[in-house]
C-alpha cells in the first residue's frame, strides 16, 4: 500500500502597497486589510484537513497568512529561508512604463531565460524542491502547508509539471492566497491542483507590484 501525502503552497494575500514599490524581500510590508481578509479564506479552505505541519517564508507578508492556519489547526509556524520572495534587482523601485525605458532598467532585461535581472530560475526551483522534500517527509501520510510567494509557487509548479522554467510573468496561475497541491503516493508525484478561495476578494485592474 501506498502512503498518500500533500504538500498545499500557499500564496499570501493581497499587501498594503499605496506607492506601488516593487517589494520583494523588503522588511515592513505587511497584509491589507483585504489581505487580512484572504488569509482568513485560505485558512477556511483547509478546514477539515489532515494538516500535521506549517512553514512559511520569514517575510511579514508570508507569516502574517499563515497565521490564520496556525490559528486553526493549532500549529506552530515554522519560518524557512527556502520559501522566501525570488531575489530581484528592481526591489524597491517604481516601474512604470516611461521608467521601464531607462537604460539602467533595460540593461537588466538581456537575457529572459535566467533571468538577467534576479534569482535564476533554476536556483528558485532548487530550494523549493528542497524545502518541499524536507516538509512532505515531516507530514508523510498526512497534509502540510508552506506560505510563499507567486515566483517561487510557479517555479515549483513548472517544474513538478516537467515544464521549461522560463515563462511570461502575466500568465502565471498564482493568484493572490491562491493554494497549488502538491500530492504524492509515496515519494511519486501523483497530482497537482489549483484553487483560488479568496477569489471573491480580487480587486479589477492591474496586478499589485511585488509578489
Amino acid at each position: 500500500m501506498s502512503t498518500t501525502t500533500v504538500v498545499h503552497l500557499l500564496r499570501h494575500g493581497e499587501v498594503h502597497n499605496p506607492k506601488g514599490i516593487l517589494y520583494g524581500r523588503l522588511p515592513e510590508f505587511h497584509l491589507s486589510e483585504n489581505g487580512v481578509r484572504m488569509a482568513g479564506l485560505a485558512a477556511e479552505w483547509f478546514t477539515g484537513r489532515d494538516i500535521a505541519a506549517l512553514y512559511s517564508s520569514p517575510l511579514d507578508r508570508a507569516k502574517e497568512t499563515a497565521q490564520p492556519v496556525a490559528d486553526e489547526f493549532g500549529v506552530a509556524i515554522r519560518l524557512d529561508e527556502r520559501l522566501i520572495e525570488a531575489g530581484n534587482t528592481f526591489q524597491g523601485m517604481t516601474l512604470t512604463s516611461r521608467s521601464m525605458r531607462d537604460p539602467e532598467v533595460l540593461r537588466r532585461l538581456y537575457n529572459p531565460f535566467r533571468p538577467s535581472w534576479g534569482e535564476p530560475y533554476s536556483r528558485i526551483v532548487a530550494r523549493m524542491v528542497d524545502i518541499i522534500k524536507v516538509v512532505r517527509k515531516e507530514a508523510w501520510g498526512r497534509e502540510a502547508v508552506c506560505v510563499s510567494h507567486q515566483l517561487p509557487i510557479w517555479m515549483a509548479r513548472r517544474a513538478a509539471e516537467r515544464k521549461r522554467l522560463w515563462h511570461r510573468p502575466d500568465r502565471r496561475q498564482c493568484n493572490l492566497a491562491s493554494i497549488t497541491s502538491l500530492t504524492f503516493e509515496d515519494h511519486r508525484l501523483v497530482s497537482v491542483g489549483y484553487t483560488e478561495p479568496a477569489a471573491e476578494l480580487y480587486r479589477k485592474g492591474p496586478a499589485m507590484p511585488g509578489a
